[in-house]
């Protein structure tokens, strides 16, 4: 089928917007946009994926209609600025070639203080609007206060216009319904995804050993952190509660550290320099790697508190044994029993891994294998990907 002429009336178009693009090789929402085109079911569907580039070229990549979108680097506005020239871009391809039935699916809440003009003309061709709000990123304190705001006040205009709010948690969902009831949003909920299976590379192959060897850690014998560099994601509480446990095994940081004022906040708060235990190892782009050391780690701490379902997350769940969380919705909505939770009370996570630490086989084998079952059960990609098809076709 020739995706380009639209030839089959009963073909449903869908535009994505918001992600770099694919193939990807960048965060969440990239793999998202790549397992949901590669793992494509239904001839039903034609997905057009904008991708951001130094140029306006067309390709397929998983069988799909790639088109890059030539953005200036002009900073922090970026992003706004792509995801506006990719949408300008979508609703003229659909009125050039006479699509019906089209839906152009937004990736996060960049561009709310311009999306009334666009959703006018979205109107007038048919277009649906769908838009994934993401995770609350006005509340990140790595942006200022007026970015903050700007994120606020876009998320808001973005929901007040959408057609559909697609959802990654069901707290996502009740705070969109929440915050902006007066709006009355729709909103459909759809996980994001993961894949249990273990790691291609072998206990004696020499990328984990040299790994290992490089940072002196032992397999089994340290627990893990991987996750983006940002106060939200409760470093110091971390830090500062294996400092205060007694564990003998190290505390493995795998996360884009840079030397700023955080870092050094951090380091005066904490004096983890002090504890050998504590191993700030950079960053791992080899996912089969990323899965290997997630696998040979004694246990895994989940800090997050912002967002909705998090990838690292449910990588955990798939790939390491014991998972110590922080008790928000976000997380117990995932991880239910297969996962034990701490809070921010003091010694409440050291006493924890003071406990986990003295887990016997048994015990962490059944943590375990809830784990695996929750992300088979709710939040593989064979299954993300047919809820998404399901709804994009139903719509």
């Amino acid at each position: 089928m020739n995706l380009l002429e639209n030839e089959v009336d009963n073909v449903k178009d869908v535009f994505i917007i918001g992600s770099k693009g694919i193939p990807a090789r960048y965060g969440g929402f990239e793999t998202f946009v790549d397992y949901l085109t590669r793992l494509k079911k239904s001839p039903d569907l034609a997905y057009h994926v904008a991708c951001m580039a130094d140029n306006n070229d067309e390709f397929y990549h998983n069988n799909v209609r790639c088109f890059n979108i030539k953005t200036p680097n002009i900073g922090s506005s970026k992003a706004i600025l792509y995801d506006i020239y990719a949408l300008k871009e979508a609703i003229s391809y659909i009125e050039n070639k006479n699509i019906k039935n089209a839906t152009i699916y937004i990736l996060a809440c960049r561009i709310g203080p311009f999306i009334k003009k666009y959703k006018r003309k979205m109107i007038k061709l048919g277009i649906k609007l769908y838009v994934n709000p993401d995770g609350n990123e006005w509340r990140r304190s790595k942006w200022s206060f007026l970015v903050r705001k700007y994120w606020k006040i876009s998320e808001g205009l973005m929901v007040k216009y959408a057609d559909l709010l697609v959802c990654d948690s069901m707290g996502i969902v009740e705070y969109i319904n929440e915050e902006y009831k007066v709006h009355k949003p729709k909103t459909e909920f759809i996980a994001y995804g993961a894949d249990v299976k273990e790691s291609p590379i072998g206990n004696e192959d020499k990328r984990i050993l040299d790994w290992e060897e490089t940072h002196s850690i032992l397999a089994h014998e340290y627990y893990l952190i991987v996750g983006r560099f940002v106060p939200e994601n409760n470093y110091k509480l971390m830090i500062s509660e294996f400092m205060l446990s007694n564990s003998d095994k190290d505390l493995v940081i795998i996360s884009n550290v840079e030397e700023n004022d955080f870092y050094k906040n951090l380091l005066h708060e904490t004096k983890f320099m002090q504890d050998k235990r504590i191993k700030f190892v950079g960053t791992v782009y080899d996912q089969e790697l990323l899965t290997k050391i997630r696998e040979r780690a004694y246990g895994y701490i989940h800090g997050h508190e912002v967002g909705g379902t998090n990838p690292s997350l449910l990588e955990a769940l798939a790939s390491t044994q014991l998972n110590l969380l922080l008790d928000v919705n976000f997380n117990k909505e995932v991880g239910e029993n297969g996962a034990k939770y701490f809070n921010k009370v003091k010694t409440n996570l050291s006493n924890l891994i003071n406990a986990s630490d003295s887990y016997d086989e048994e015990s962490i084998n059944l943590l375990s294998l809830n784990a695996k079952t929750r992300i088979k059960n709710h939040y593989s990609w064979d299954k993300i990907v047919s809820d998404y098809e399901s709804l994009f076709i139903r719509e």
